[in-house]
């Protein structure tokens, strides 16, 4: 019985190794995220210091880190895992996660975290889509690592609107008092895993939320991040 070959995500062509899902051609082809700060992750001239914008008003989290700009070919596989079920992308997308934090532990000194989070869906939301895509992404990710994973850490309580059809200041609003935390994170430092950061507002909240019962760091690793 022959055996299919599994193929690359971006150009079809057959994977050396299955479980990768794209192949190093494509990886090096991606788009390189462009100068930034460590902190906010938006376009800087230094990317070992904290920005201006974050001299003057500083994100809740300590880093932020992610693959690229949310643009064509990677944001096309993010919405094939978020919106058409394309589930068998989550391992493939993870692996890029982990190549940027390897990559970042090498030039930065990146810290690993105590805890790896993802950010929750609303149950109601949950039981439509039939997963969550942050989930999917946080789990391989730390047993790549040899991270502790908690997926019931965080809790979605309030059913929100969909965050992409809001401005970012109606972002904020619709997000206050939207998570509840489940179990202690005192001293600890922790990771909160997203597949896109736009305005931050949800990662931010989550961020003030985790740092309100004593988390010592708090970093956001995501695939993109829009700029």
């Amino acid at each position: 019985m022959l055996t299919v070959p599994a193929l690359c995500w971006l150009c079809r062509m057959p994977l050396a190794v299955s479980r990768w899902g794209i192949c190093s051609c494509c990886y090096t082809a991606l788009p390189a995220p462009p100068s930034c700060c460590p902190v906010c992750g938006l376009p800087a001239v230094v990317t070992t210091l904290p920005c201006g914008r974050c001299l003057r008003k500083s994100p809740p989290w300590q880093r932020l880190l992610y693959v690229t700009d949310y643009c064509p070919p990677l944001s096309t596989l993010v919405q094939g895992l978020k919106f058409y079920r394309q589930t068998a992308l989550a391992q493939p997308l993870a692996r890029l996660i982990l190549l940027r934090v390897r990559q970042a532990q090498q030039e930065l000194a990146l810290p690993l975290p105590d805890l790896i989070i993802s950010v929750p869906l609303h149950r109601r939301r949950a039981w439509r889509r039939g997963f969550n895509q942050s989930a999917l992404l946080a789990k391989p990710l730390a047993r790549w690592l040899g991270c502790r994973y908690e997926a019931r850490a965080l809790k979605r309580v309030r059913n929100t609107p969909v965050q992409h059809h809001l401005s970012a200041r109606l972002r904020k609003k619709n997000l206050r008092a939207a998570f509840r935390l489940e179990l202690p994170v005192r001293d600890l430092h922790i990771v909160i895993v997203d597949d896109v950061v736009t305005t931050g507002s949800t990662v931010g909240e989550i961020a003030k939320l985790l740092h309100r019962h004593g988390a010592a760091t708090v970093q956001v690793w995501c695939l993109c991040r829009t700029l």
